[in-house]
Order: structure tokens, then C-alpha cells, then sequence
């Protein structure tokens, strides 16, 4: 990487996955937020004004961008002239996010969304960068489609999936055949605290709206194949989910059950998952955790008030692999819903893509 700092922009910068990024992002060695993007209703004001009162996070925020003046999302032309790309967190409903989306990088702006518009747009990426950074190939085709020269859009999976699906893909060679999981997630992927969101204390919610279709479909794509310009889901395997809401902060934990083509013996399981390394550890991108996973011997965990920060929770901590009556194996793991799952995971997909020459200065 040049020492130059590519110039960044967050968009929906006021949310709580919004404000995750701003945080991330401070002091990264490749990147600098430089604007920050909100709704009508905020902008024009400080960022530390626009954000008072609903700051989320424990860090403080960012004196940087504290000082920023909250602009427009709307004002696709006039941002993208000042940025070299985009982070995305806006919360607004799906079409008109898509909408926006495409216009960024229509004026030659790269979005790397964390919103799920795109994520069954066929020629959009949806990665883990661990697991799927070839899809980036695609980004190419989308340029035609688009008619563009540099700007695309680039997108992360749902926050559902992103424990279990980096835990069986190690053991890919097995044949996984059919995947049984629940979920039990944070409060925070709902954008809600417990200040903000009293009746979750002592209280367990069995529905969480679209994240199992989520959970069920978008782990195909990711483990599709590009074909005529366009990422082909996979057939197998099949999934079939719950997500629950439960009384945490942060943390996703899930509970899951796998049967495969040809059984492991669970020396290859943990042998797989010890020494896996995706392309981010390999080129040693800034947010990638070493090790990516984590296998637990202690049977009570991983806990998510524990273990949901390991890597700076971008690492994935599984534990309790056993034989199953009905399945081969049955596991539990843990990642971070805001951090890996959402803003964290993000990040990574930018530092993969500036690595590999899709996102550069303009």
C-alpha cells in the first residue's frame, strides 16, 4: 500500500453500525474518514452533536470525525467528488437503498455496503473475505452492466451466518450435505441497546424477521461460482435455520448441526480448523485475525460475553464438537455481530479489495 491514505466516506454514519465503522476506521494505516453522511434530519450538524445522546459504542468518539460536519447522503455527486469510496449503513427500506447504492458508484464512487439491497444482486460480491475473495472477479461484469470505469458496489453477508459458515468451510472437502443451525443473537444487530431497548432484559424473542431466509439462502451464494458474469448459487447443502433473540449486547452465537458426504473423524475437524487461513491472514491485511478460528477444549465455551472480542472481534471461537445422533457433528461458535458481522466485516472486504487493485485512489 501507498502511504497515502485513501479518503473515505460513511454513509448512515449516525446508526449504530455506522458509528461502528467511525470507529474502526480511526487510526486505520490505509484509510481516513474524511465525510461522514447521514439523513436530511442530520445534516448540517457536528457529528458529536448529530450522535449526542445515542453514541453506542464504549470507546469515545473519534475526535477526527467528532469535529466533521454530517452531510447529505443524498448528495450522491457532490460526496463522491470528495471521496475516493464509500462505507454504507443507511437505514432506509431496501429499494431505495439499492437505488442510492448504484448511484454512487454510477459517479464512479465504490460502495462497500453492510445494507442487504445487493446482496441477491448476481453480479454484485457478497464476501467473507476469508472464504470467498475470488468473488471480487465479478466485480468486472458489474462495471459493464453499471457502465462504469472504477465505481461497483461490493457487499457483506448478514451478520446470521457469519459464525457457522466460516466454520464449515474448512471442512468443504468433506462434502457438508445438510446444516441444521440456531442462532442466538445480540441485541445490538437489531440496532437497539438495553437502555434503548428495555423489554429485551430477561426476556428471550423466537423470531427475528428475514434472518433465517437470510441465513438459509445467502451462504450459497457465497459458496457459488462465478459463470457468464454472474455468481451461481450453490445446490448444496441444504440449510435450515432459527434465529433467536436473546438478552446479549453483542455476539452472535449459533448451535449446529452438520452431515457430510463422506463423515471426518474429528482429529480432521480440529486439525482443519487450527490450521485454516484465508487470503486476508496470508497478505497480512490490517483487520485480519491471527488465528481467524478459534477451537475451545473447555466445554462451556465459547461465551459470548467472554469471547465475542477475540481478533478484536473479528476472529470466529467455536467449541463443543461431538458426534450427533441424527447429524455427523454438532458445534457451537461465536462471532461478533457489529464487528465481524457487520462494520468489521466490511472493512476486511475493503482492505481485500485495495489489496487486490479494485478500490485506488482517484
Amino acid at each position: 500500500m501507498s502511504q497515502k491514505k485513501l479518503k473515505v466516506g460513511v454513509l448512515g454514519a449516525t446508526g449504530m453500525v455506522g458509528q461502528r465503522f467511525v470507529a474502526l476506521l480511526e487510526n486505520h494505516p490505509w484509510y481516513e474518514v474524511s465525510l461522514v453522511a447521514a439523513s436530511a434530519n442530520s445534516a448540517g450538524q457536528k457529528y458529536a452533536d448529530a450522535v449526542k445522546g445515542r453514541w453506542a459504542l464504549k470507546s469515545a468518539i473519534p475526535a477526527a470525525t467528532a469535529a466533521l460536519t454530517v452531510q447529505n447522503a443524498s448528495a450522491v455527486a457532490a460526496i463522491a467528488d470528495q471521496v475516493d469510496f464509500v462505507f454504507c449503513a443507511v437505514d432506509m427500506p431496501k429499494d431505495e437503498t439499492a437505488k442510492l447504492e448504484e448511484d454512487y458508484a454510477r459517479h464512479e464512487t465504490p460502495v462497500v455496503s453492510n445494507n442487504s439491497a445487493h446482496r441477491g444482486t448476481p453480479d454484485v460480491p457478497m464476501m467473507v473475505p476469508e472464504v470467498n475473495p475470488e468473488h471480487a472477479g465479478v466485480v468486472e461484469a458489474q462495471r459493464k452492466r453499471l457502465g462504469t470505469r472504477r465505481g461497483f458496489i461490493a457487499v457483506k453477508p448478514n451478520c446470521s451466518l457469519q459464525s457457522y459458515v466460516p466454520a464449515i468451510h474448512p471442512l468443504w472437502k468433506f462434502g457438508p450435505k445438510k446444516i441444521a443451525v440456531a442462532t442466538y443473537q445480540a441485541i445490538s444487530g437489531a440496532g437497539k441497546t438495553f437502555e434503548s431497548w428495555p423489554e429485551m432484559v430477561d426476556n428471550v424473542i423466537p423470531f427475528i424477521k428475514g434472518e433465517e431466509e437470510k441465513s438459509e439462502k445467502e451462504p450459497m451464494k457465497i459458496w457459488g461460482r462465478i459463470e457468464g458474469g454472474k455468481i451461481v448459487a450453490a445446490a448444496e447443502p441444504v440449510i435450515t435455520a432459527q434465529c433467536i433473540r436473546v438478552p446479549a449486547s453483542d455476539g452472535h452465537l449459533a448451535a449446529v448441526f452438520v452431515q457430510f458426504e463422506r463423515r471426518p473423524s474429528k482429529d480432521d475437524v480440529l486439525e482443519l480448523w487450527k490450521s485454516f487461513s484465508g487470503k486476508p491472514q496470508k497478505l497480512g491485511l490490517p483487520s485480519a485475525p491471527k488465528p481467524f478460528l478459534h477451537y475451545f477444549e473447555d466445554e462451556a465455551r465459547p461465551q459470548t460475553r467472554l469471547d465475542r472480542d477475540a481478533g478484536n472481534g473479528m476472529a470466529v471461537t467455536i467449541g463443543r464438537l461431538r458426534p450427533d445422533a441424527l447429524f455427523d457433528w454438532r458445534f457451537v461458535c461465536l462471532s461478533h455481530n457489529t464487528v465481524r458481522g457487520a462494520a468489521g466485516g466490511a472493512v476486511l472486504t475493503a482492505e481485500l479489495l485495495t489489496a487486490d487493485g479494485w478500490l485506488q485512489g482517484k
